[in-house]
Protein backbone atom coordinates (compact mmCIF):
# COMPACT_ATOMS: atom_id res chain seq x y z
CA UNK A 1 0.00 0.00 0.00
CA UNK A 2 3.05 2.28 1.04
CA UNK A 3 4.61 1.56 -1.83
CA UNK A 4 1.25 2.39 -4.03
CA UNK A 5 1.04 5.22 -2.86
CA UNK A 6 4.65 6.46 -3.18
CA UNK A 7 4.33 6.13 -7.14
CA UNK A 8 0.72 8.06 -7.67
CA UNK A 9 2.61 10.65 -5.68
CA UNK A 10 5.94 10.62 -7.38
CA UNK A 11 3.73 10.01 -10.76
CA UNK A 12 1.45 13.77 -10.16
CA UNK A 13 5.10 15.09 -8.98
CA UNK A 14 6.35 13.83 -12.61
CA UNK A 15 3.08 15.30 -14.27
CA UNK A 16 3.23 18.66 -12.47
CA UNK A 17 6.65 19.19 -13.59
CA UNK A 18 6.11 17.91 -16.83
CA UNK A 19 3.30 20.61 -17.38
CA UNK A 20 5.74 23.63 -15.83
CA UNK A 21 8.02 23.01 -18.13
CA UNK A 22 5.82 23.38 -21.41
CA UNK A 23 4.80 26.38 -19.97
CA UNK A 24 8.47 27.76 -19.19
CA UNK A 25 9.00 26.86 -23.04
CA UNK A 26 5.75 28.39 -24.25
CA UNK A 27 6.65 31.77 -22.20
CA UNK A 28 10.12 31.44 -23.91
CA UNK A 29 8.61 31.23 -27.39
CA UNK A 30 6.10 34.12 -27.23
CA UNK A 31 8.66 36.29 -24.89
CA UNK A 32 11.82 35.40 -27.72
CA UNK A 33 10.40 34.10 -30.81
CA UNK A 34 7.23 36.89 -30.67
CA UNK A 35 7.35 39.91 -28.98
CA UNK A 36 11.05 40.21 -29.83
CA UNK A 37 9.98 40.19 -33.44
CA UNK A 38 7.76 43.32 -32.72
CA UNK A 39 3.97 41.46 -31.95
CA UNK A 40 2.24 43.64 -29.82
CA UNK A 41 -1.77 43.36 -29.76
CA UNK A 42 -2.14 42.37 -26.25
CA UNK A 43 -4.75 39.62 -27.32
CA UNK A 44 -2.47 37.89 -29.60
CA UNK A 45 0.29 37.42 -26.82
CA UNK A 46 -2.26 36.21 -24.50
CA UNK A 47 -4.01 33.89 -26.61
CA UNK A 48 -0.17 32.20 -27.56
CA UNK A 49 0.07 32.38 -23.52
CA UNK A 50 -2.52 30.44 -23.66
CA UNK A 51 -2.90 28.07 -26.06
CA UNK A 52 -1.03 24.85 -25.28
CA UNK A 53 1.06 24.29 -28.83
CA UNK A 54 2.14 20.60 -27.60
CA UNK A 55 -1.36 19.21 -27.79
CA UNK A 56 -1.38 20.21 -31.47
CA UNK A 57 1.11 18.27 -32.79
CA UNK A 58 1.92 14.10 -32.99
CA UNK A 59 3.32 13.28 -29.07
CA UNK A 60 6.84 12.54 -30.67
CA UNK A 61 6.73 16.33 -31.62
CA UNK A 62 5.90 17.87 -28.66
CA UNK A 63 9.70 18.38 -27.64
CA UNK A 64 9.72 20.43 -29.90
CA UNK A 65 6.44 21.79 -30.07
CA UNK A 66 7.63 25.29 -29.03
CA UNK A 67 10.78 25.25 -31.33
CA UNK A 68 11.19 28.50 -33.97
CA UNK A 69 9.44 26.56 -37.29
CA UNK A 70 6.83 25.17 -38.45
CA UNK A 71 6.10 20.99 -37.34
CA UNK A 72 4.81 17.95 -39.10
CA UNK A 73 1.43 17.15 -38.01
CA UNK A 74 0.76 14.16 -40.57
CA UNK A 75 -1.07 13.91 -43.99
CA UNK A 76 1.47 15.95 -45.74
CA UNK A 77 0.61 19.12 -43.58
CA UNK A 78 2.44 21.40 -40.77
CA UNK A 79 1.88 23.32 -37.91
CA UNK A 80 2.76 26.77 -38.33
CA UNK A 81 5.81 28.74 -37.04
CA UNK A 82 4.59 30.15 -33.98
CA UNK A 83 5.76 34.14 -35.21
CA UNK A 84 3.98 33.24 -37.93
CA UNK A 85 0.44 31.99 -36.30
CA UNK A 86 0.96 35.32 -34.02
CA UNK A 87 1.87 37.60 -37.00
CA UNK A 88 -1.41 36.42 -39.19
CA UNK A 89 -3.09 36.65 -36.25
CA UNK A 90 -1.96 40.60 -35.30
CA UNK A 91 -2.66 41.57 -38.68
CA UNK A 92 -6.29 40.74 -38.80
CA UNK A 93 -7.21 42.41 -35.93
CA UNK A 94 -9.26 40.13 -34.05
CA UNK A 95 -11.28 41.34 -31.22
CA UNK A 96 -14.42 40.42 -29.10
CA UNK A 97 -17.63 39.89 -30.97
CA UNK A 98 -15.85 39.32 -34.65
CA UNK A 99 -16.74 36.06 -35.99
CA UNK A 100 -13.82 34.69 -38.11
CA UNK A 101 -13.24 32.26 -40.90
CA UNK A 102 -10.64 29.76 -41.08
CA UNK A 103 -9.22 28.22 -44.21
CA UNK A 104 -6.68 25.09 -43.47
CA UNK A 105 -7.73 23.99 -39.97
CA UNK A 106 -4.98 21.51 -39.81
CA UNK A 107 -4.53 20.77 -36.32
CA UNK A 108 -6.85 22.76 -34.79
CA UNK A 109 -4.15 25.39 -33.27
CA UNK A 110 -4.44 29.06 -35.33
CA UNK A 111 -8.17 28.33 -34.54
CA UNK A 112 -7.67 27.57 -31.06
CA UNK A 113 -5.27 30.86 -30.61
CA UNK A 114 -8.67 33.10 -32.91
CA UNK A 115 -11.23 30.91 -30.30
CA UNK A 116 -9.38 32.95 -27.43
CA UNK A 117 -9.94 36.25 -28.61
CA UNK A 118 -13.03 36.32 -30.54
CA UNK A 119 -16.73 35.05 -30.46
CA UNK A 120 -16.86 32.39 -33.07
CA UNK A 121 -14.52 30.50 -35.45
CA UNK A 122 -15.26 28.52 -38.34
CA UNK A 123 -12.49 26.30 -39.39
CA UNK A 124 -12.53 24.65 -42.68
CA UNK A 125 -10.04 21.22 -43.43
CA UNK A 126 -10.20 19.60 -46.37
CA UNK A 127 -8.62 15.99 -44.90
CA UNK A 128 -11.16 14.15 -43.36
CA UNK A 129 -8.95 12.38 -40.52
CA UNK A 130 -6.90 15.83 -39.75
CA UNK A 131 -10.68 17.50 -39.29
CA UNK A 132 -12.00 14.92 -37.17
CA UNK A 133 -9.01 14.50 -34.77
CA UNK A 134 -9.13 18.68 -34.94
CA UNK A 135 -12.43 18.44 -34.13
CA UNK A 136 -12.06 15.63 -30.81
CA UNK A 137 -9.04 18.08 -29.48
CA UNK A 138 -10.76 21.10 -29.49
CA UNK A 139 -14.01 20.01 -27.69
CA UNK A 140 -11.69 18.18 -25.54
CA UNK A 141 -10.01 21.50 -24.38
CA UNK A 142 -13.73 22.89 -24.48
CA UNK A 143 -13.07 25.85 -26.92
CA UNK A 144 -16.92 25.65 -27.24
CA UNK A 145 -16.70 28.28 -29.99
CA UNK A 146 -14.99 26.18 -32.57
CA UNK A 147 -17.15 24.81 -35.26
CA UNK A 148 -14.65 22.59 -37.53
CA UNK A 149 -16.48 21.79 -40.64
CA UNK A 150 -15.04 18.89 -43.45
CA UNK A 151 -14.77 20.43 -46.97
CA UNK A 152 -13.55 22.45 -49.66
CA UNK A 153 -11.93 25.52 -47.91
CA UNK A 154 -12.18 27.38 -51.44
CA UNK A 155 -15.42 28.11 -51.45
CA UNK A 156 -15.72 29.35 -47.51
CA UNK A 157 -18.95 28.84 -45.64
CA UNK A 158 -21.27 31.31 -46.80
CA UNK A 159 -24.02 30.52 -44.46
CA UNK A 160 -22.08 32.04 -41.92
CA UNK A 161 -21.09 35.04 -43.65
CA UNK A 162 -20.33 37.97 -43.60
CA UNK A 163 -16.88 37.65 -41.60
CA UNK A 164 -14.69 40.03 -39.72
CA UNK A 165 -11.39 38.15 -40.71
CA UNK A 166 -10.19 34.85 -42.90
CA UNK A 167 -7.40 33.68 -42.10
CA UNK A 168 -6.21 31.32 -44.93
CA UNK A 169 -3.35 28.88 -43.59
CA UNK A 170 -2.44 27.51 -47.16
CA UNK A 171 -0.40 28.31 -50.06
CA UNK A 172 -3.14 29.10 -53.12
CA UNK A 173 -2.14 30.04 -56.82
CA UNK A 174 -4.86 33.09 -56.56
CA UNK A 175 -7.41 34.55 -53.98
CA UNK A 176 -10.26 32.62 -54.15
CA UNK A 177 -13.26 35.11 -54.85
CA UNK A 178 -15.80 33.56 -52.92
CA UNK A 179 -13.65 34.22 -49.73
CA UNK A 180 -13.48 37.56 -50.41
CA UNK A 181 -16.71 37.83 -51.07
CA UNK A 182 -17.69 36.59 -47.55
CA UNK A 183 -15.92 39.53 -46.16
CA UNK A 184 -17.77 42.05 -44.00
CA UNK A 185 -17.27 45.47 -44.76
CA UNK A 186 -14.34 46.81 -43.49
CA UNK A 187 -13.05 43.35 -43.00
CA UNK A 188 -9.72 41.84 -43.75
CA UNK A 189 -8.03 38.18 -45.41
CA UNK A 190 -4.64 37.55 -44.78
CA UNK A 191 -3.42 34.20 -47.58
CA UNK A 192 -0.13 32.93 -48.50
CA UNK A 193 -0.03 33.59 -52.82
CA UNK A 194 1.96 31.74 -55.22
CA UNK A 195 3.17 28.23 -56.42
CA UNK A 196 2.63 25.89 -53.71
CA UNK A 197 6.26 24.25 -54.19
CA UNK A 198 8.27 27.91 -54.17
CA UNK A 199 8.08 30.76 -51.78
CA UNK A 200 4.70 31.75 -51.72
CA UNK A 201 3.60 35.39 -50.76
CA UNK A 202 1.41 36.58 -47.52
CA UNK A 203 -0.70 39.28 -48.30
CA UNK A 204 -2.98 41.11 -46.42
CA UNK A 205 -6.77 41.79 -48.06
CA UNK A 206 -9.11 44.25 -47.00
CA UNK A 207 -12.72 45.43 -48.04
CA UNK A 208 -14.12 48.75 -47.81
CA UNK A 209 -17.57 48.68 -49.26
CA UNK A 210 -17.09 47.60 -53.34
CA UNK A 211 -12.77 48.75 -52.98
CA UNK A 212 -10.83 45.38 -52.74
CA UNK A 213 -6.85 46.63 -51.42
CA UNK A 214 -4.02 43.89 -51.57
CA UNK A 215 -0.74 44.08 -49.45
CA UNK A 216 2.04 42.00 -50.11
CA UNK A 217 3.78 41.43 -46.39
CA UNK A 218 7.12 39.08 -46.66
CA UNK A 219 8.31 35.57 -48.38
CA UNK A 220 6.89 32.71 -47.00
CA UNK A 221 6.18 28.61 -47.38
CA UNK A 222 2.97 27.10 -46.94
CA UNK A 223 1.74 23.74 -47.58
CA UNK A 224 -0.56 23.68 -50.58
CA UNK A 225 -4.24 24.76 -50.80
CA UNK A 226 -5.57 21.36 -51.47
CA UNK A 227 -8.79 21.26 -53.53
CA UNK A 228 -11.30 18.34 -54.22
CA UNK A 229 -11.02 16.88 -57.52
Amino acid sequence: MKLAIILLVLSVLSQEAYSQNFERMRENMVRQQIQNRGIDHQATLRAMRNVERHLFVPRAQQRRAYDDGPQPIGYGQTISQPYIVAYMTQLVNPGPGHKVLEIGAGSGYQAAVLAEIVEKVYTIEIIPELGNQAKILLENLEYDNVEVIIGDGYFGHESEAPYDAIVVTAAAEYIPPPLVAQLKDGGKMIIPVGSPFLVQTLMLVEKQGDRITTKNLMPVRFVPFTRKE
